[in-house]
């Protein structure tokens, strides 16, 4: 799934490869898919982009974007964006297909579920989005202490270390994913509570975000995950599904897996205890 490290290494690659390019053709749902979501109605996608030139690029929380005139293609959850130059193969069955005039293109696939919106600047007003845009990305000065405190209120301290990370879009951006190696690494358990943890805990909480979270970006996103040319992240994660009944490297404990608030958690019970 596209989460901070990945959107942000996506829209720099998108950056270096198609910025300046002209839109062709553009192609929505061509391979119906349940679960792919768009904006207002997918066959106006060609009349909207044919012709446009990408002229920019963004990352707001997990989502990449491109910007193509005045209209923004924006990309989130479950999507697999991939860019084809010219003679390479192409995926038969795709839900956006942009062409360019150089004959290279974007193609992109939805996983489980996953948004391949395009809209007009400023017309978006859907609450993940909007939210996504405004509030400080922890790769930004801007998250700071203060503002990581002010994160913790009296609702949010009863709430598990897991539920306060990745859900209500208090960081957009951090998910289920990201969340794995950042709670490893300050040594805290996916259901501990937030009401638990003692300051100094806190604030090693605070500063691992903000540096893993720039780890991993710097490494072009997690090795779980692919970048817009199909390579996977340099980030090698320590808690993820590749590391199920591995050893831990900083303790020797096993890592498992845990079925916890509707997905999976991966953790080290020697570094992170057994949670409360």
């Amino acid at each position: 799934m596209l989460e901070i490290p990945e959107a942000q290494t996506i829209a720099r690659q998108l950056a270096e490869t198609a910025v300046g390019k002209t839109v062709t053709h553009a192609l929505a749902a061509a391979s119906p898919h349940g679960f792919a979501w768009y904006f207002d109605d997918p066959a106006r996608y060609g009349e909207m982009l044919d012709g446009e030139k990408i002229t920019g690029t963004a990352a707001y929380g997990g989502r990449p974007e491109l910007w193509a005139g005045d209209m923004r293609i924006s990309f989130c959850d479950g999507v697999n964006v991939r860019y084809f130059p010219v003679g390479a193969k192409r995926p038969a069955k795709h839900q956006l297909l942009l062409e360019f005039a150089d004959g290279d293109a974007i193609c992109c696939t939805v996983q489980m579920y996953g948004g391949l919106w395009v809209f007009p600047d400023g017309t978006n007003d859907d609450f993940y989005y909007r939210v996504a845009k405004e509030k400080p990305s922890p790769l930004s000065a801007a998250f700071d202490a203060a503002y990581f405190d002010s994160l913790l209120t009296d609702d949010t301290r009863k709430l598990s270390a897991k539920a306060f990370l990745a859900t209500e879009q208090r960081i957009p951006g951090l998910g289920n994913g990201v969340l794995q190696d950042i709670l490893w690494s300050a040594k805290i358990h996916p259901k501990q509570k937030m009401s638990t943890l003692s300051s100094a805990e806190l604030e090693t909480l605070f500063l691992v975000t903000k540096s893993l979270l720039s780890e991993m970006t710097a490494a072009g996103g997690r090795d779980t995950e692919k970048d817009l040319f199909g390579d996977p992240g340099g980030f090698i994660t320590a808690m993820s599904r590749k590391n199920v009944g591995m050893l831990c490297p900083a303790c020797g404990a096993l890592v498992k897996r845990m079925a916890y608030m509707g997905g999976a958690v991966y953790v080290c019970e020697g570094c992170q205890g057994p949670g409360k």
